[in-house]
């Protein structure tokens, strides 16, 4: 059943300048880089995750994160920023929060579930993003009551190193909205780039495109991982090889979009043999030691 679209969320006005207080959903990798990125941004943040333990070890990522930040002279003490930092299991927490950051898995029925649980407990003029790296933004936004109020901020990993955040447009999403984001993009020290809702957007689609040839040529035997890497690296100026990047984004991950790429786009990103089955085995890359790469 499509939701009735909130009216009063047409009249909420959207400032360039970074919400007071900000949710993220989800505190694996991804999640907990995103709640670092605003914490050191000068935001309040609430990291919601499904359980005690998750929440906990949430927490512990972020603060590691944060005490990296500071052991590289990036901010001061970092008991300054975590106390701006808040987890929890209730959704009902997210309440006073101004912008919502979703970072759960790349699974399209837990999108919409989360992305529903979270929009009922926000306020009418808050604004709901996606960190989503290949779903259709303009489909889930057609499963929410505020649609317009909803937009991509596909953040990369590892967060605190990376300078980009792809700002994805959905059909529903107001205009006011997408410039906002830019000013929020720019807030956290990173650079937007702005795309239309389509399969893989424009970073995902170009970059599991190359890895997934890279794959391919590692399993004709045409080369090693380690040399296919370097090729990118040395001879186009890649700082990370495809494989390498595979392996630190997780094969489990790099999987599931290309299945969802060769659904929508065609059998030009069909999963090679040798990432179903490295997935098969449990190697998933740099979080479970082993990849195409040793990471042990």
């Amino acid at each position: 059943m499509t939701p009735t679209p909130d009216a009063a969320s047409h009249n909420a006005v959207f400032s360039p300048t970074l919400p007071h207080f900000v949710g993220v959903l989800g505190g694996g990798r991804m999640g907990a880089g995103i709640a670092h990125a605003f914490l050191l941004a000068g935001c309040d943040v609430l990291v919601v995750e499904r359980d005690l333990d998750a929440a906990e070890a949430a927490r512990v990522r972020v603060e590691s994160a944060v005490a990296k930040s500071a052991e590289r002279g990036v901010v001061g003490n970092p008991d300054a920023f975590l106390a701006r930092l808040a987890v929890s299991t209730e959704y009902s927490d997210f309440a006073p929060c101004e912008l919502v950051v979703e970072a759960v898995p790349e699974i399209w029925d837990l999108k919409v579930a989360s992305l529903q649980g979270v929009e009922e407990q926000l306020a009418a003029n808050a604004v709901l993003a996606s960190n989503t790296s290949s779903l259709s933004m303009t489909g889930l936004a057609a499963e929410l009551a505020r649609p317009a109020n909803f937009i991509g901020l596909h953040f990369f990993n590892p967060v605190p190193a990376s300078t980009l955040i792809e700002v994805v447009i959905a059909q529903q999403t107001r205009p006011e909205l997408v410039a906002a984001a830019r000013g929020w993009v720019e807030a956290l020290g990173k650079t937007a780039v702005v795309v239309n809702d389509a399969p893989g957007f424009a970073s995902s689609r170009l970059g599991v495109a190359i890895a997934l040839e890279a794959m391919r040529m590692v399993e004709e035997g045409v080369a090693s991982a380690e040399d296919i890497d370097n090729a990118m690296v040395l001879g186009y100026k890649h700082p990370t090889g495809p494989l390498r990047t595979t392996d630190i984004v997780g094969l489990d991950v790099r999987l599931g979009i290309a299945e969802y790429l060769a659904e929508t786009l065609g059998e030009r990103f069909a999963p090679p043999q040798i990432l179903r089955d490295k997935v098969a085995r449990g190697e998933l890359g740099r979080k479970t030691g082993q990849g195409f790469f040793d990471w042990a």
